[in-house]
């Protein structure tokens, strides 16, 4: 940040390093790849809509994703209280009247008519932000965040964890853990704490388990992963019709717009949770492949910008976006081959849904702010 006047303005690309093209164009080609995966799964029934709001989300989030590419990672630290309490407020607000359920999840806000805002989404860029400030800025000449740096770190986390669970989003608190774990690894931070984590998640589980707070469904979506083929007409039927869809696709699909199952509307939630089965049966195994090797390569490429960046807490930061991307996309792919149970994430940049799609764009952009940003000279 510059002082001109007495006041401090911006400091923009010129002061920055050359973009990350190759981060750029990934998601960029997620992200259009996504718009035409949602176009097949929407267009039987006639109505457009969902597919312009999702193109509406997508030219919102590229622009948005240049501006904060654009901004040295110094100033916006500066940012990170501001935006770290209006996450909270913001979650807080969900649930209040403000905020509707939606799947068994009072996880929304009703902007307007049709239009709706999910604040776990930019919840989750503001605790990646937070998160880095007591793990990545360090003192003494300290080579690793101390007892009291992780500790704060936690608390900042536990915060929208708590909210979440309250509302509840199984689904993103497991997003969130990963953030957690990702950025400690990063951070440095002794080994130990990430064993308290998993010894501290474990209990949390073991005590909602026998207080009876393991919802039915929840405990039928477990049984379902143990059991493929048990219920196939109930409690396994988003699964079981999943790997139908993906394996009648065979090598090089059907075609695009082409899918039976995504036509027959078998696939529950085809367009935002389950996107990845029109994929798997239009695209074949050479179009799903395709989309997560991409995936793959931009989380490479995440890795490598956090392994690279000029300052611990930029590396902290895009540590805990890549575990972000990367488990959120894990798991939804997961849920769809029978690896991991459905706890209701979207596949970043593919799935639709406004709010995750902006969020994971704006993700990107802040992993090349944390590129571009060099060190200060002397």
């Amino acid at each position: 940040m510059i002082a001109v006047g007495g006041r401090r303005r911006i400091v923009w690309a010129p002061s920055l390093g050359a973009p990350d093209r190759v981060l750029t164009v990934l998601a960029v080609a997620l992200s259009a790849a996504g718009l035409l995966l949602v176009w097949s799964a929407t267009r039987m029934t006639g109505d457009h809509a969902l597919l312009v709001r999702q193109a509406v989300a997508v030219a919102g989030g590229l622009v948005l994703m240049w501006l904060v590419s654009r901004v040295d990672l110094r100033v916006l630290r500066a940012y990170v209280p501001a935006a770290y309490v209006l996450a909270v407020l913001a979650l807080a607000a969900v649930l209040s009247p403000l905020g509707v359920r939606v799947n068994g999840a009072h996880s929304w806000i009703v902007l307007a008519p049709g239009v709706r805002f999910q604040p776990s989404e930019l919840a989750k860029v503001a605790l990646a932000l937070a998160f880095a400030v007591p793990l990545g800025e360090l003192r003494d000449g300290r080579s690793r965040p101390g007892f009291g740096g992780v500790v704060l770190a936690l608390v900042l986390a536990a915060v929208p964890i708590g909210l979440i669970a309250l509302q509840p989003d199984v689904g993103t608190m497991l997003v969130f853990a990963a953030m957690v774990a990702g950025a400690l690894l990063v951070s440095g931070a002794p080994k130990r704490w990430l064993l308290v984590l998993a010894a501290g998640a474990a209990g949390a589980g073991a005590a909602a388990w026998q207080l009876g707070l393991v919802r039915p469904y929840q405990l039928e979506r477990l049984l379902v992963l143990a059991n493929p083929a048990a219920d196939p007409g109930g409690a396994g039927y988003n699964a079981a019709q999943a790997r139908i869809a993906i394996g009648s696709g065979g090598l090089y699909g059907k075609g695009l717009f082409n899918g039976e199952q995504t036509a027959g509307h078998f696939v529950p939630e085809r367009h935002t949770d389950f996107v990845f089965t029109v994929a798997g049966e239009e695209l074949g195994f050479a179009g799903a492949a395709a989309v997560v090797l991409a995936l793959c390569a931009l989380l490479w490429r995440g890795l490598s910008i956090a392994r690279d960046s000029a300052s611990p807490y930029g590396a902290v930061l895009a540590g805990a976006l890549v575990s972000w991307i990367g488990f959120q996309a894990f798991v939804n792919v997961g849920m769809t081959v029978g690896l991991t149970p459905i706890v209701g994430v979207p596949l970043p940049f593919v799935s639709y849904g406004g709010s995750a799609t902006v969020a994971g764009l704006v993700a990107v952009g802040l992993l090349q702010a944390v590129h571009r940003t060099k060190p200060m000279q002397p």
